[in-house]
């Protein structure tokens, strides 16, 4: 293995760790596209485009204005290498932007933001789309057959990582939940004199009359004692 081997290796390594201490997903993202640059050799830029359920297009970590400007255009055209990394499940590799014909509306206005070359990559696990990690640089041809690979390990265990830390604030959110409604279960019980199924039904009912979610009900109940609208 070479020097320069090495150093990749280590520096995968150390960012899994990192990684691993995210407490949210937020944190996990902007890590990610920092690490990128700090990571795949010719890398200026680096970010995370994701898509909503309504089709608009979302920046979801970006190390700069660059990476923002370009995913807005991607999302305007409904085009672009990262867009279609996310879509297609592809990895889509643009050596000179200049000459890019793929991409006949995005290429030219990429060029604009000053981007040369790049990457997509798609970030899936086990069949769940999560986005694409977009690598970008200001120089044309700035990424060789090593950046390409680096890349693609880089964004496997990126994709690991932000499907991780999803699935941790998930769990914490629903443990979170259970806390607040047990707390105004009890509120409810002693107050009322109710069982803990009785005052459950009192909070759903009330969640479903007001079309509030059972949480926001359960927390009005824990913070100011007040009991639920009927």
């Amino acid at each position: 293995m070479t020097d320069d081997a090495d150093d990749v290796a280590s520096k995968l390594a150390e960012m899994a760790r990192v990684l691993l201490g995210e407490r949210t997903v937020q944190a996990t993202l902007d890590t990610i596209v920092e690490w990128a640059v700090q990571t795949v050799d010719g890398c200026d830029h680096a970010g995370i485009l994701t898509i909503d359920r309504r089709g608009n297009v979302l920046s979801a970590a970006a190390t700069d204005d660059v990476v923002r400007q370009s995913d807005a255009v991607q999302g305007e055209l409904r085009e672009g290498p990262c867009y279609d990394a996310l879509r297609e499940g592809r990895t889509f590799e643009i050596p000179d932007m200049a000459g890019e014909t793929r991409w006949q509306r995005y290429a030219p206005r990429a060029v604009q933001l000053g981007i040369g070359s790049g990457f997509g990559f798609q970030l899936s696990t086990g069949g769940d789309t999560l986005g694409a990690l977009n690598l970008y640089a200001k120089a044309s041809h700035a990424f060789g057959e090593q950046a390409r690979q680096v890349g693609t390990v880089f964004a496997a265990q990126a994709a690991v990582a932000m499907a991780w830390s999803r699935t941790e604030a998930q769990l914490r959110e629903a443990i979170s939940s259970r806390q607040v409604i047990g707390e105004a279960i009890g509120i409810l019980m002693e107050r009322r004199r109710l069982t803990s199924a009785q005052a459950f039904a009192l909070l759903t009912s009330a969640s479903q009359q007001s079309n509030i979610k059972l949480r926001e009900i359960a927390e009005r109940v824990a913070q100011t004692g007040e009991e639920p609208a009927q």
